[in-house]
């Protein structure tokens, strides 16, 4: 899945640098489901008390899908997102994402969160395939 890039946006591209607000812009109208995604758990993380916010919905169908692996495998759109949001994304399987206040990093949950053994525990038969 590739992002919908505006004519304009692809001009000002070619002549130099565009600003983040520019393209999350874009990643906000060509991955809508991932952004929304994202936003939700950012939103979750700053108006909870929890150390970190999750997604454990599965996405409602392959396009969806799609388009949150495509934006958690990019470092130009994730780190786009995680500026835009002034948080750090953890991603697990196909659909969990989390969202970590910057400050936690190198924290021991956010360690934990990303580690080897977390993977191997969070997975499971139907995930298999995603």
């Amino acid at each position: 899945m590739s992002l919908d890039v505006p004519t304009a946006l692809l001009e000002r591209a070619e002549r130099g640098e565009v600003s983040d607000d520019e393209f999350v812009d874009c990643v906000r109208n060509s991955l809508p489901y991932a952004y929304e995604v994202v936003s939700r758990v950012a939103a979750e993380l700053r108006s909870g008390t929890a150390e970190y916010a999750d997604n454990r919905t599965p996405p409602p169908d392959e396009a969806a899908r799609g388009q949150l692996l495509r934006a958690m495998a990019s470092d130009s759109i994730r780190g786009g997102l995680e500026r835009h949001f002034g948080i750090k994304i953890a991603f697990q399987n196909c659909h969990r994402v989390a969202a970590f206040p910057i400050s936690a990093v190198g924290g021991d949950t956010y360690t934990t969160f990303i580690s080897t053994r977390a993977q191997l525990l969070n997975q499971s038969p139907e995930l298999r395939n995603c």
